[in-house]
């Protein structure tokens, strides 16, 4: 079976290549903002769509017009993909995404996709070849394999570059099964307990390192906002969030294949998060602990390897439940009961333990129906 795989290495580009990247991004931003603008004035006059065709036509236009010619100077792949991104956030519109925002040239993460044809995309185990560009020298321990399908070309806050090379491949190494199964419910104190009484902690990345990101806010706050002293801190503070998110995606990463290697059915509950992150009380520690991240990393490592995953419904009641006799205790409901004695077969319970065995049961019985 042929799947797409990203391969994300570390770019290292010469400073010509890098004052030509920033070209690129500014020039997808003005087409995307451009085609924007346009599609917002013709349904307010005409109350008709605008559509990809017609937005390609424009861009070509625009190439030959005098003041805009500096458009050609840049991939014309990431131009085109800027106006598909706007057109897919139409069509995402239906789905309940929000209507499209214009591009700020003041967010500093900044990225374009280009598109593989006629070999104009290459990789060895140094160099990667982009259209525009020419040879980059790149970084990783994985050199991509496969055909390669577009590459991804992005900017941190903190001036790092990098691709994400999408590739076609067939290596899908079916991992030898176990014969386990496991509940998991995730939690915000521990970030998840599992039906084999196993409890991991939450990391709380972005907690340990608060202190200093608070520091160096107040330090920016007082700067004059564009000067050197100002970038220098802004640099400073882009790199404490990003050693964050690089421990945290790390620690996402080892959990999830340890668990998808040991396990061939894994039962989890569907969170609805963003209903959740309304708590003004929880939403920090909840986005923090990037459930939907660590769900959607089970979810396609199992579809590698050859394992299932199956969602449980968001209300059903896997706390209340007795996972020995099944009886429904409505107290439980109140988040600081951690243990709980059913008062029907007299079983000791920890709330977390019995919840993913709870989870486990619900989601083999919908296995079973399927």
């Amino acid at each position: 079976m042929t799947i797409a795989k990203a391969y994300k290495v570390r770019l290292y580009p010469t400073k010509t290549q890098q004052e030509l990247m920033i070209k690129t991004f500014g020039c997808t931003r003005f087409v995307y903002n451009k085609a924007l603008h346009i599609c917002q004035e013709t349904y307010r006059t005409s109350k008709r769509p605008v559509f990809y065709g017609e937005l390609s036509r424009m861009l070509t236009f625009w190439k030959t017009t005098t003041e805009l010619s500096f458009l050609k100077a840049v991939d014309k792949f990431a131009l085109q993909n800027s106006l598909r991104d706007l057109c897919q956030g139409f069509t995402n519109m239906k789905h309940g995404a929000g209507y499209p925002k214009y591009k700020s040239k003041h967010d500093h993460h900044d990225s374009y996709k280009t598109q593989f044809t006629n070999n104009n995309i290459a990789v060895d185990n140094t160099y990667i070849k982009l259209p525009k560009l020419g040879h980059i020298r790149y970084r990783d321990k994985k050199t991509p394999q496969g055909k390669i399908r577009n590459v991804t070309i992005s900017r941190t806050p903190s001036g790092k570059y990098y691709a994400s090379v999408c590739v076609e491949t067939e290596d899908v190494r079916e991992l030898p099964m176990t014969g386990n199964q496991i509940g998991i419910d995730l939690g915000i104190k521990g970030f998840c307990a599992m039906s084999n009484h196993e409890k991991v902690e939450n990391p709380r990345f972005l907690n340990k390192t608060l202190q200093q990101i608070q520091k160096l806010q107040r330090e920016l706050s007082r700067k004059s906002k564009g000067s050197s002293n100002w970038e220098k801190n802004r640099i400073r503070l882009a790199r404490l969030y990003e050693k964050a998110t690089n421990q945290k995606r790390d620690f996402l990463e080892k959990l999830s294949t340890r668990i998808v290697s040991e396990n061939d059915v894994i039962c989890i509950e569907d969170l609805h998060v963003s209903g959740m992150v309304k708590n003004y009380n929880l939403a920090q520690s909840i986005l923090s602990a990037s459930w939907y991240e660590f769900v959607a990393k089970l979810i396609y490592k199992a579809k590698w390897y050859g394992k299932t995953v199956i969602k449980v419904n968001r209300f059903y009641p896997s706390s209340q439940l007795c996972s020995a006799c099944g009886h429904k205790n409505p107290l439980v409901k109140d988040l600081s009961i951690r243990e709980w004695i059913c008062p029907v077969c007299g079983i000791s319970h920890d709330r977390d333990i019995n919840a993913s065995t709870n989870i486990l049961n619900e989601g083999l019985r919908q296995l079973e129906v399927v």
